[in-house]
């Protein structure tokens, strides 16, 4: 008989922070977590450095470490689930590093840190991209020359899988309705956002694309934009591709609009009467209405509309102005109930004709559980 996986570290590694928790999994609880910064800039030279950091500030509660779980940003086409790390898994994920040439090298180092330092202990890659792997290619691929697509994999592939997959499964059982009869429209809204569109409890559709950046407005990435646009100003600035990368996702979004990418101090201007910040919070509401709405109908009509994520959780004056723009939808906003923060509600008015609900998403314990089951235990 198979010894019980108890004890579960997840590690989410940055290209310059390491973070972590521990969960014991029969109990189902959070042991610790925590977080290591400045990678190779002043702090830890390393992953493996940082990880015997982690290692001593937990100290005794370490000891026994089961399994680890891993938060991967890109599995492209090869992953399609959660995979046990072996040499071939690594091989693979090193020729993946080209879809995600900041982030990747940083969740490999942490996966090879972890080899060297729990050894023996068994390591489980969870992929950001693998949730949406059931696109269809009409959702999927991009109109332009196939050729691109089989040379370099230029397609759709979507991010914030393990949250939306968590999502669904929550709403589900929310909803008391089996995973695979489920419609939804889930909105994982942070400084990176994403929605997803859910039919019969799997993934037909995502905002985002071969990358973080399309979709939604956010924090510092521009999201939607015409292509010709981004080469005009490439053309006129004089921009290297580099250049032009770190303009669109890091000096755009609400940060370009308002000067700070942080939603609550952008409410607090708009309470003000500042103009800037009340376009920036009308756009942030009109482009998620109009992905709810087209989402709505690809699945035929949703169960639930589930918000997410630092935003969807927390702020009800963003989710105000979005349930607001859903009244075609048959969805009218509580106001009173519309108040809380970082709990399971419902936020529509009874006799709305879809629900809009609040449920915290978990992607740590997301990956945990993820990796208890690919290890069969």
């Amino acid at each position: 008989m198979k010894k019980p996986i108890r004890k579960v570290l997840v590690i989410n590694s940055g290209s310059s922070s390491l973070k972590y928790q521990l969960f014991d999994m029969v109990k189902g609880e959070r042991l610790a977590k925590g977080l290591v910064e400045r990678i190779g800039c002043g702090g830890p030279k390393d992953h493996t450095e940082a990880l015997k950091k982690v290692v001593a500030d937990l100290g005794d509660v370490a000891k026994d470490v089961d399994a680890i779980g891993h938060r991967v940003l890109h599995g492209a086409e090869v992953f399609k689930d959660s995979v046990k790390v072996d040499a071939k898994v690594l091989a693979k994920l090193d020729k993946l590093v080209k879809f995600g040439p900041l982030h990747m090298p940083a969740n490999i180092g942490g996966i090879r840190a972890c080899q060297k330092i729990f050894k023996g202990v068994p390591n489980v890659a969870v992929f950001d991209t693998a949730f949406h792997q059931t696109m269809p290619d009409c959702a999927a691929m991009y109109a332009i020359d196939p050729k691109y697509y089989r040379k370099m994999g230029i397609r759709k592939y979507g991010f914030h899988g393990t949250s939306h997959k968590f999502i669904v499964a929550e709403a589900a059982k929310l909803l008391k309705k089996p995973l695979s009869k489920v419609n939804l429209v889930t909105c994982h809204m942070g400084n990176g956002s994403s929605l997803a569109a859910v039919r019969g409890g799997q993934c037909v559709d995502t905002s985002m694309g071969l990358t973080p950046l399309a979709g939604m407005v956010m924090g510092t990435r521009c999201g939607d934009i015409d292509a010709a646009a981004v080469l005009s100003i490439m053309e006129a600035d004089k921009l290297t591709p580099a250049q032009a990368d770190t303009l669109l996702n890091k000096k755009s979004g609400l940060l370009a609009l308002t000067g700070s990418s942080d939603c609550r101090d952008i409410c607090a201007k708009a309470e003000k009467g500042d103009k800037k910040a009340e376009l920036a919070l009308e756009m942030l509401a009109y482009r998620t209405a109009l992905y709810i709405g087209g989402y709505n109908t690809i699945v035929g009509g949703a169960d639930a509309i589930v918000m997410t994520g630092g935003i969807g959780e927390n702020s009800s004056e963003v989710r105000e102005r979005i349930v607001n723009r859903l009244g075609a939808l048959g969805i009218k906003l509580d106001k009173k109930a519309n108040a809380v923060r970082g709990k399971v509600a419902t936020i529509s008015a009874k006799g709305s004709k879809i629900p809009v609900v609040i449920i915290p998403t978990n992607e740590e314990l997301a990956i945990a559980q993820d990796t208890v089951k690919v290890l069969g235990a």
